[in-house]
C-alpha cells in the first residue's frame, strides 16, 4: 500500500525544548524569590528541584532526545548560577553547561542556547531588572562569558525567549515579578531588551562569525470574534503593542508603541539572523469594559476547538501557517519555531496538536516560507511559572512524576519520534496515532495511491 507523506527538507530541525528554571532545580534568583513571596504560583509552588538536570538528569533526558530521533535541543543558560554577584563568576557552572553542550553533540544533537528566559540574578532584580539601563552592560558582560565557555561548539543563538511577554507580564499585568502594573514601564522594559538583543548580537558575532543569532518572538493570533463588525477593530491595539512593534524594532531600529514617544536604535537593524516564532494559541475576542488587564477584550474560543485549560487561549494550531507568513513578510528572515506545543494531561489533544501543527508547518513552507526547524514544548513536564505544577499545565511527550523523577513516555512521544525519523507526517502515521484527522489531513479512501508530497 503506497501512503501519502508531507515530507520536509532533509536538513529541516526536529526539536524540543526547555527553560532553566524549569528543568534545573535548586535555584536562586527572581523567579525563586516570587516563588518565596507567596501568591503568584498556583498553589504557591516553588520550583524545588524541578527535573534535576543540574544534579545530572539531564544526561538521561539528552538520551530521550535521541529515543524522539530529534536533532536539536532549544536550552537557557541560568544567568543568576553563572554571576550570582556583579564581580562573582561561577565557573563550575559553565562547566556543567559546557558538559551539557559536549553531551548533546556527542549524540547528534545541535545545541540551540537562550541567554535569558524570564529570569534575571537577585541583584540584577535588586538594581531595578529592566528598567534600569546598566543591566544592559551587565548583559553584554555575561554574554561575553557565556561565548567564552561555549561559543567555539554553539552555533545557533537565542539572545532573549519573548520579550514582549516578560514586558507585558512583569510591568503591565503583573504576574511576573517585580508585579508592576505601568504600561509606560512595559515599554521601557521592552525597549532595553532591544537594546541588549542588539549588543549582545555583536558580541556573540565578534565572536563566532558563523553563528546564527535571534530572538524568539511570542505570537499570538488575535482575531475578531462575531459580530466581527463590531469586534473587528478592537484587536489592532493588542496586536500592535504585543505582536507588531518589537518585530518592526528588529527590522527598522524604530521602536514605535502607541502613546511613547518614538525611539530609534541605529545599531538595531540587521542584528537577527532568524526569526525564532514562539507559537501555541488563538485568541478570537470581544469588547470587554471590566478587564483592563486584557486591553479591555475577553475570549470567546471557537466552540469546535479543543477546550483550554483557564486563561490559555484557543488551542489552534492550524494558525502556524498565517504567523510564519506574517512574520516572513515583515522580516524577510528565516524562520525556526522555537516553541510550540499544548498543555494535556490525557495526551489526545496533543497528538492532535502535534499532527495539525506539522501539516500546517508543511503548508507554509510549500508557499516558500523558510521555516528551518520546530522545537517542540517540551521534552518532559515541568515548572510552568506561574502555573507551577498544576496538572492542566502539562506539555511533556514524556510523563513526569515529580517526587520519583520517573519520566514516562506518552503516545505523542511515539507520535513525534515516528515524524522526526520520517522526516515528515505519513497518512499511515495519522491513522494510528490521530484517526479522528485521517480524512482531513489525508483526503481520500486508505491505501488510494498519492503524491509524495515535499515541498519545493
Amino acid at each position: 500500500m503506497v501512503e501519502a507523506i508531507y515530507r520536509f527538507p532533509d536538513d529541516f530541525l526536529w526539536g524540543t525544548a526547555s527553560a532553566a528554571h524549569h528543568v534545573e532545580g535548586e535555584l536562586t534568583n527572581s523567579w525563586s524569590a516570587w516563588e518565596d513571596e507567596g501568591g503568584h504560583v498556583f498553589q504557591n509552588q516553588k520550583h524545588g528541584r524541578a527535573c534535576e538536570w543540574r544534579f545530572g538528569r539531564w544526561q538521561e533526558d539528552a538520551d530521550r532526545m535521541v529515543e524522539l530521533n530529534t536533532t536539536s535541543h532549544r536550552l537557557s543558560v541560568e544567568w543568576s548560577r553563572i554571576q550570582p554577584a556583579p564581580d562573582q563568576w561561577d565557573e563550575s557552572a559553565l562547566e556543567q553547561y559546557s558538559d551539557i553542550i559536549d553531551g548533546l553533540l556527542h549524540r547528534g544533537i545541535i545545541p540551540m542556547v537562550t541567554l535569558h528566559h524570564f529570569t534575571n540574578p537577585l541583584w540584577i532584580e535588586k538594581e531595578g531588572g529592566w528598567l534600569n539601563p546598566k543591566t544592559v552592560d551587565h548583559f553584554v558582560k555575561f554574554t561575553e562569558r557565556v561565548l567564552d565557555a561555549l561559543g567555539d561548539r554553539v552555533d545557533l543563538w537565542c539572545t532573549f525567549n519573548e520579550p514582549m511577554v516578560y514586558a507585558v507580564q512583569a510591568y503591565l499585568v503583573g504576574m511576573f515579578s517585580p508585579g508592576a502594573r505601568n504600561p509606560w514601564r512595559m515599554f521601557d522594559c521592552a525597549e532595553m531588551l532591544l537594546r541588549a538583543h542588539a549588543q549582545a548580537y555583536h558580541v556573540i558575532k565578534q565572536k563566532n562569525p558563523e553563528a546564527k543569532v535571534g530572538i524568539a518572538k511570542h505570537y499570538v493570533a488575535m482575531e475578531a470574534a462575531p459580530p466581527k463588525l463590531i469586534h473587528g477593530r478592537l484587536v489592532g491595539l493588542p496586536h500592535r503593542i504585543f505582536n507588531e512593534v518589537f518585530v518592526q524594532a528588529l527590522v527598522s531600529g524604530e521602536i514605535d508603541f502607541p502613546l511613547r514617544r518614538r525611539v530609534i536604535l541605529h545599531d538595531l537593524p540587521g542584528t537577527s539572523d532568524y526569526i525564532g516564532l514562539n507559537f501555541y494559541q488563538r485568541y478570537r475576542v470581544a469588547l470587554h469594559p471590566r478587564s483592563p488587564k486584557t486591553f479591555f477584550l475577553q475570549q470567546i474560543p471557537d466552540p469546535e476547538s479543543p477546550p483550554p485549560p483557564p486563561l490559555w487561549g484557543e488551542i489552534y494550531p492550524q494558525g502556524i501557517h498565517a504567523a510564519s507568513q506574517w512574520i516572513w513578510e515583515k522580516t524577510r528572515l528565516p524562520i525556526y519555531i522555537t516553541e510550540t506545543g499544548t498543555p494535556d494531561i490525557g495526551d489526545e489533544v496533543r497528538r492532535w496538536f502535534i499532527a495539525q501543527l506539522v501539516r500546517h508547518t508543511w503548508h507554509a513552507i510549500n508557499f516558500n516560507i523558510p521555516i528551518k526547524g520546530i522545537y517542540y514544548w517540551s521534552l518532559t513536564d515541568s515548572f510552568e511559572w506561574t502555573a507551577g505544577y498544576n496538572p492542566e499545565f502539562r506539555f511533556g511527550l514524556y510523563e513526569m512524576n515529580f517526587e520519583t523523577q520517573q519520566r514516562i513516555p506518552r503516545q505523542s512521544a511515539a507520535f513525534y519520534a515516528e515524524i522526526a525519523a520520517a522526516k515528515g507526517l505519513s497518512s499511515e502515521m495519522v491513522r494510528r496515532h490521530v484517526p479522528q484527522l485521517a480524512e482531513k489531513l489525508f483526503p481520500g479512501a486508505p491505501g488510494k495511491i498519492q503524491v509524495n508530497l515535499k515541498p519545493h
